[in-house]
């Protein structure tokens, strides 16, 4: 280009001395006419340039963007991998879990199963133990097993007279069907307690309840002894006076559960297993 443009000088320079007017005007005009092509020339060569450069930049660019799209496969496929390994072992641990979570079901399974057989026992138990109660004898007799021991409570105006500890007439024939059972089970252990409500007693033989509620406890000791031979070894007298209440004394309801005699049979273990076998022998 530059080259070019030299020659052109030369020829013009040479033109002014040596040719005419007429051909200095037409080279005149083709050295214009060169220099806006060069200078076009040079425009789009800076536009090529900088299109280059821009290029470049785009390319650096799209590598940056190339880089970092490869880091993050990597990363990713190492996640993935993360993912899978702990995967695995969460499998172990979920089936490691569902074990555990099926025997802790199968213990409480068992646990309600033992319950609801202690229920049907203590049913059958009590059930053994009142059958041979008539329906009005069971109004003054209340029948209770909890936990293996069996709670028979008298009630005072069924087995005594008011403020007394001798026993009625009218308890003699529920006594005796007591007493039976009992000796149907001769191998359990028979305490007998009495109890009283809250109200003050003073007799010549009767000092407070206390004496009144052993002396009543004796009573009974006394007739499943002698009138229906209950074994003596098996017998225990134990009175509480007021400082076992079931009830609220404050009203006569309540003094009358309060007042009551407690016959307490207490089977050992193996025992309770085959009281359930075992039904009291008819009269």
């Amino acid at each position: 280009m530059k080259s070019t443009l030299v020659a052109t000088l030369a020829i013009a320079t040479l033109a002014t001395g040596c040719v005419s007017s007429k051909k200095y005007k037409t080279l005149q005009g083709k050295y214009d006419s060169l220099q806006t092509s060069n200078n076009n020339l040079a425009v789009k060569y800076q536009e090529c340039q900088t299109s280059v450069a821009t290029a470049a930049t785009r390319v650096r660019s799209v590598e940056d963007q190339l880089l970092s799209e490869k880091n993050n496969v990597a990363a990713l496929q190492a996640a993935l991998d993360k993912c899978l390994t702990s995967g695995n072992q969460g499998s172990i641990n979920i089936a490691k879990l569902v074990d555990e979570i099926n025997a802790s079901n199968k213990y409480i399974q068992h646990l309600v199963n033992m319950k609801n057989k202690s229920d049907s026992l203590n049913i059958v138990l009590t059930n053994n133990l009142t059958r041979s109660l008539s329906r009005d004898e069971l109004k003054d007799v209340d029948v209770k097993v909890l936990k293996g021991v069996v709670y028979i409570s008298l009630a005072d105006n069924m087995l005594y007279k008011t403020g007394d500890y001798q026993i009625s007439e009218r308890a003699g024939e529920t006594l005796s069907k007591i007493a039976k059972i009992i000796k149907d089970y001769n191998d359990y252990e028979v305490l007998v307690e009495g109890n009283t409500d809250d109200v003050p007693i003073s007799r010549p033989n009767i000092r407070n309840n206390w004496d009144l509620s052993a002396l009543r406890a004796s009573s009974v000791v006394q007739a499943l002894q002698y009138n229906y031979g209950v074994d003596p070894k098996r017998l225990t007298a134990g009175g509480r006076g007021e400082y076992n209440p079931v009830a609220d004394n404050s009203s006569e309801a309540g003094k009358t559960r309060n007042r009551r005699t407690e016959i307490i049979v207490t089977p050992k273990l193996d025992q309770f297993m085959d009281l359930i076998e075992k039904a009291p022998e008819k009269q």
